[in-house]
């Protein structure tokens, strides 16, 4: 596993050995190298410099230029406008730095020196409630995020902090216990997650219309909360047919989803109710909360309602109930002194920014977090409908997710089925790719947008094959992969002696890009520029298969060096969906 330098750091470093050379007094200078239009690269850090050491600035570039030798890595350099040093690197660097990527399984990807614990939390969905859009998100960036994470050595757990303890649950168990029969299965592998949402709707629905209209069954189903909350067995061991019956469900739409979901990575509220009285002891012990009115709360200098007046966390009620704010603090006290956390992840609707902000800030005064230790919102924006508003059904009910997968689905597999008879795809391949194509496109409609901005959910615009969706994108893998089995006989190598045409050029410099975009969306955590990144990469390789015939070109030499690039553009073009959770089938 050997990581391979970019030519954009080999340059890098270069360029900067040159500056410091023509410049010693500067000391370690910073060229500020980029892409280019007019060249392959420019750096402008010369004008910087220059006007820091009061020196003309062409003149330092004239110097450094002629520290830097044409050679392997430079075939043209030249000094334009005030300073500026345009740079065009040789087609045998790029050939050769794209071979050292082919050589190694993670196309020369670093792992990071020093990788740490993260602990990230999302696809949090309720215990008896049904899944629905707003909870596409979560999951879908949250998965991509532990995906991208990963591969760059990072040690990530998951946490699904489901909504699995409350009020309603009195309601529900209590309804069970005088309607015992309402959860009987024939056969526990029987059921399946529409059966047990089904179910569990069925049960709301009904213990809900008992508790509104029945006075006595309503203080009843009260009283089950209070044991429930004593950790009655009787009433733990119904709670948790519930939370289980659920998990089948759950698990259900996550599948669908094409996400893998470990039992033990799902953590409920529930998960932390023995930490609560600790977490609210230890904060009023050390002044961070303090009783205000009979509760525990946290005050914030800059938090002030309408009235001017402060708007406080209540850590606990004055009743003695415990609110979110416990159970979220006792999550990152659990997270960073038994998971060893160095950072804590929050895949969270920005809605929720205010009481994430207080808890992290409330931690920080605890000590819990600190320099070493820090938490991040990942905030979202909203699923909106076509008109722009908060997506809802036509009857303005919340739209069902396993309901907007299903219509993907159909609409991606008539799309495949369309184009399927040109490659000759079986009826199973149809099913396959169809739902490949379908979860696809709705993860990379969510994901080739900014998390922080709302992104209008237009199924017909997902699985179109023109623009940037993730058709296109599938499509381009498929072709190559098509291209590469009618090259029998000739086998992808690369010729770094071979003059690359513009659009190969093209090709390859922004195959060489991978690592560090990946690095950049890491830190950022920032898939959309993993996904910008990959529909540009679809695009470069259009330009060069209209511009440049691979099994037809001049030599042998030079079909085996496309192939070469074609292979390379399919390998990254898998290993970019792969991080994004989305499927490449070989033939579309």
């Amino acid at each position: 596993m050997a990581s391979v330098d970019s030519l954009a750091s080999s340059l890098h470093q270069r360029i900067a050995d040159a500056l410091t050379a023509a410049l010693p007094e500067a000391g370690a200078a910073d060229p500020l190298l980029r892409r280019s239009d007019r060249a392959d690269f420019q750096a402008n850090g010369m004008l910087a410099l220059a006007k820091k050491l009061k020196g003309n600035p062409r003149e330092l570039a004239a110097k450094v230029v002629e520290g830097l030798p044409k050679g392997e890595l430079i075939s043209e350099i030249e000094v334009s406008g005030p300073g500026f040093l345009n740079i065009t690197v040789s087609d045998r660097a790029i050939t050769e730095t794209l071979a050292a990527r082919a050589a190694d399984e993670r196309l020369g990807v670093p792992v990071k020196a020093e990788p740490g614990t993260t602990v990230i939390d999302w696809a949090q969905p309720n215990v008896a409630k049904e899944m629905h859009v707003g909870h596409l998100r979560s999951a879908v960036i949250g998965d991509a995020v532990v995906k991208i994470l990963e591969f760059t050595g990072e040690k990530v757990i998951s946490r699904h902090h489901i909504g699995d303890w409350g009020t309603q649950f009195g309601m529900l168990i209590q309804y069970l216990i005088e309607h015992p029969h309402e959860l009987d299965h024939k056969d526990e592998r029987e059921v399946s997650g529409e059966e047990a949402m089904s179910n569990l709707n069925r049960l709301y629905k009904a213990s809900r219309a008992l508790f509104d209209s029945d006075a006595e069954f309503k203080e009843r189903a009260r009283r089950r909360v209070v044991d429930l909350q004593a950790g009655d067995e009787q009433t733990l061991a119904l709670w948790r047919r519930f939370v289980d019956e659920s998990k089948i469900y759950f698990y259900s739409v996550f599948d669908k989803l094409d996400m893998d979901i470990q039992d033990e990575d799902v953590v409920g509220e529930s998960g932390y109710n023995h930490m609560l009285a600790e977490t609210c002891k230890l904060l009023e012990e050390s002044g961070v909360a303090v009783r205000s009115e009979g509760a525990l709360c946290v005050f914030f200098e800059d938090v002030k309602g309408p009235d001017g007046k402060p708007v406080p966390l209540i850590v606990q009620k004055s009743d003695g109930g415990y609110g979110y704010a416990a159970t979220d603090l006792s999550a990152i006290r659990d997270r960073v002194q038994n998971l060893g956390a160095d950072t804590l992840l929050y895949v969270v609707d920005a809605r929720q920014a205010l009481h994430f902000k207080m808890v992290f800030e409330t931690a920080r005064r605890a000590g819990w977090l600190n320099d070493r230790v820090h938490a991040v919102q990942l905030a979202f924006g909203t699923v909106l409908g076509k008109d722009g508003k908060p997506f809802k059904t036509r009857e303005g009910e919340t739209v069902r997710l396993v309901d907007l997968l299903d219509e993907a689905i159909e609409r991606a597999t008539a799309v495949v089925r369309e184009k399927a008879g040109k490659v000759g795809l079986s009826e199973q391949e149809i099913t396959e790719n169809g739902r490949y194509v379908g979860i696809g496109a709705v993860k990379y409609a969510d994901l080739s947008t900014s998390a922080a901005r709302d992104y209008k959910f237009d199924l017909d615009q997902m699985v179109s094959l023109n623009g940037d969706t993730s058709v296109y994108l599938q499509y381009a893998y498929a072709r190559i992969r098509s291209i590469i089995r009618k090259a029998e006989g000739s086998s992808p190598a690369a010729h770094p002696e071979l003059p690359l045409a513009p659009a190969e050029r093209a090709l390859g410099l922004h195959l060489d890009q991978f690592g560090e975009t990946l690095a950049e969306v890491a830190a950022g955590y920032e898939p959309h520029k993993l996904a910008a990144y990959l529909y540009q990469l679809s695009s470069h390789f259009t330009a060069f298969y209209d511009q440049c015939p691979v099994i037809k070109a001049d030599t042998p030499e030079q079909t085996a060096n496309r192939l070469f690039l074609c292979e390379l553009t399919a390998r990254t073009l898998h290993q970019g969906m792969e991080l994004l959770g989305i499927r490449t089938p070989e033939r579309l």
